[in-house]
């Protein structure tokens, strides 16, 4: 966490000049296009990594859908999850993030920059209307970024994943539109590492599922799939296991 409070405290005067300017971006979409609130967040989050002394590394960019709405599900490791991902993605991209956590400074900002959504995971009612919302979006054109652990380990951040909740799926399976999985590899260590060594993360998008591959799958059953291909991607690169094979994602979704 030492990272993280060293690049606000070093940040401050930018944090002065772009929230306001986030406020006034979100403030009026009828001026600002949503290409001019994602210019404005790569270059923000420029700043911030450049002071958190991180690079990062974009692999399978060209897996990418060049046009049409989808939604990237990725493994969740830490604060820099996002950013990292929106830095290197070649399109706007909206993100589905915790209503407590999206009311925090600065996160409440950039959600409403990027037009994201927020999800309360107390409002059952709320959480089904805000997974159709993003469905009926993403049939519209837009990307969705989600990250189905629904939180990162907390303690002894690692590149291990928990399991993947079910919920988040029906918006893609309503949507009827591609899903891009995203595998991110060391993205806990800019701001759950000690210390102000320089790190670098990894941004991995693998090939996009077709709707038609996955339309007949439950919930469950999808989210398996999807957690299975990133841990099999991570696994290829870190050499060693990345979740357990014997969650039972049938568990994960009674209790999500």
């Amino acid at each position: 966490m030492f990272r993280f409070y060293y690049t606000v405290v070093m940040r401050i005067g930018s944090i002065i000049h772009f929230v306001p300017k986030m406020r006034k971006y979100a403030k009026h979409p009828e001026i600002y296009t949503e290409e001019d609130c994602h210019e404005l967040c790569k270059v923000m989050i420029a700043k911030v990594a450049k002071t958190a002394r991180t690079t990062t590394s974009y692999y399978g960019l060209d897996n990418l859908p060049a046009e049409g709405g989808y939604i990237m599900y990725a493994n969740h490791q830490g604060k820099y999850d996002a950013l990292g991902i929106m830095w290197g993605h070649p399109r706007p991209c909206r993100v589905l993030m915790n209503l407590q956590r999206s009311k925090m400074p600065i996160a409440n900002e950039y959600v409403a920059l990027v037009r994201g959504k927020r999800i309360d995971h107390t409002n059952f009612r709320q959480q089904v209307q805000c997974l159709r919302e993003i469905s009926e979006e993403v049939r519209d054109g837009k990307v969705y970024l989600i990250f189905p652990e629904g939180g990162y380990r907390p303690k002894g951040q690692d590149n291990y994943m928990n399991p993947f909740r079910t919920g988040c799926m029906r918006s893609a399976l309503k949507s009827e539109r591609p899903i891009v999985p995203v595998a991110l590899i060391d993205s806990y260590k800019p701001f759950g590492i000690k210390g102000l060594k320089a790190v670098q993360t990894q941004v991995h998008f693998l090939p996009p599922i077709p709707y038609e591959a996955y339309r007949d799958l439950s919930s469950a059953a999808l989210a398996k799939m999807l957690q299975d291909r990133i841990a099999a991607h991570m696994e290829s690169i870190l050499g060693y296991p990345v979740w357990d094979r014997g969650c039972n994602h049938e568990d994960v979704a009674k209790n999500a």
